[in-house]
């Protein structure tokens, strides 16, 4: 536990000096996988990897990406103290590559459009847009989702050689390769599924939340956020330390309670947060626009606990603040485009 200046206690790991964490805006996510194509091209493209998406983005309501990783356990019991069981996915469960007729197409004058050779029945975002609800009332949203470099990482507690292992000095949950056996019990242990198994290397692999970059180890030598963060056109990734008293990440989620965590009851305590999803008001069979919530509040509590209700609400309240002419510290921190407040990663020595 680390206390701040302003007396807010925030819950950094043990042995662990400051945690890196983010803060993703749903209202601003459009769902063009920019995001998913950077840490791609940058981490996972080829050698065993193929299927992997450290970074993804689906479609909610919808099965995800793997499919129904909801309902395949792990994380903790209430107490927080045992590790609950969890399920290993199967590659049908990814979605497996497609084949399409390119040599057709382009190289034996076939005048089929370009498409998969055989019926595709799942892969990533394959329920994009589908969405719940009854016209006129539908809803969707998109939630992207990389490794949440929990507090309180079950993949970690789940491996018998300490392979996986949390930075001291900022909390990055990594897989040290040398000492992993692919024994996969930390795929089976993370319940968010963002652990992956490397067939070809036969060890696990994950998000490493781009350390290269927020160490200044590029070409440039300079600090850079994670690249899912800095090529997201809609900038809605606010990337710094929990306990970073002066940024946006701890004002948005210690002071304001408006950034909330995803399935907080699996309990490994994720640092990776979210604005929840606003929508148009619900319209009546004549097209008016009635007192009625178009994505049901019981169903953001399924997604981030009862916490939502009152980070919905406070939100709210700053909205108008602003529609008044008012100042509104929240909904500048939401709305800067200042690169040096989305991304403080220099703070700490």
């Amino acid at each position: 536990m680390s206390q701040t200046d302003d007396g807010t206690d925030v819950r950094l790991a043990d042995g662990i000096d400051h945690q890196v964490a983010m803060v993703m805006d749903l209202n601003k996510c459009i769902g063009c996988q920019t995001c998913t194509i950077a840490c791609k091209t940058n981490w996972t493209d080829g050698g065993g990897r193929e299927y992997m998406y450290w970074n993804n983005v689906e479609t909610k309501p919808g099965s995800g990406y793997p499919r129904d990783w909801e309902e395949m356990g792990g994380g903790w019991d209430e107490d927080g103290e045992e590790r609950t069981p969890g399920e290993l996915q199967s590659k049908e469960e990814y979605g497996r590559a497609w084949e399409f007729n390119h040599e057709q197409v382009m190289y034996e004058g076939s005048d089929e459009p370009l498409r998969p050779m055989e019926q595709p029945d799942w892969g990533p975002n394959f329920d994009e847009d589908e969405g719940a609800g009854e016209y006129p009332n539908s809803y969707y949203f998109y939630l992207p989702r990389i490794c949440n470099h929990c507090t309180h990482p079950s993949c970690v507690e789940a491996c018998p050689r300490s392979a996986l292992y949390k930075r001291e000095e900022d909390g990055i949950v990594l897989v040290d390769q040398d000492r992993c056996r692919g024994y996969r019990y930390c795929v089976e242990g993370c319940p968010y599924k963002k652990v992956y198994y490397n067939a070809m290397k036969k060890t696990s692999e994950k998000c490493i939340f781009c350390y290269p970059r927020i160490e200044g180890e590029g070409p440039e030598g300079e600090v850079l956020p994670p690249s899912c963060a800095e090529d997201c056109p809609p900038q809605l990734r606010l990337v710094g330390y929990l306990d970073d008293e002066e940024g946006p990440i701890h004002k948005l989620v210690n002071e304001h309670g408006v950034a909330v965590r995803l399935h907080p009851e699996y309990r490994t305590e994720p640092n990776v947060y979210y604005i929840p999803p606003f929508a148009p008001p619900q319209h009546s069979e004549s097209g008016e626009s009635i007192e009625a919530e178009r994505i049901p509040r019981s169903y953001l509590e399924e997604l981030f606990g009862p916490d939502v209700h009152e980070a919905l609400n406070t939100i709210e309240r700053e909205r108008a603040k602003v529609e008044r002419g008012e100042e509104s510290e929240v909904m500048e921190m939401l709305t800067t485009t200042d690169t040096a407040d989305q991304y403080r990663l220099e703070v700490f020595d």
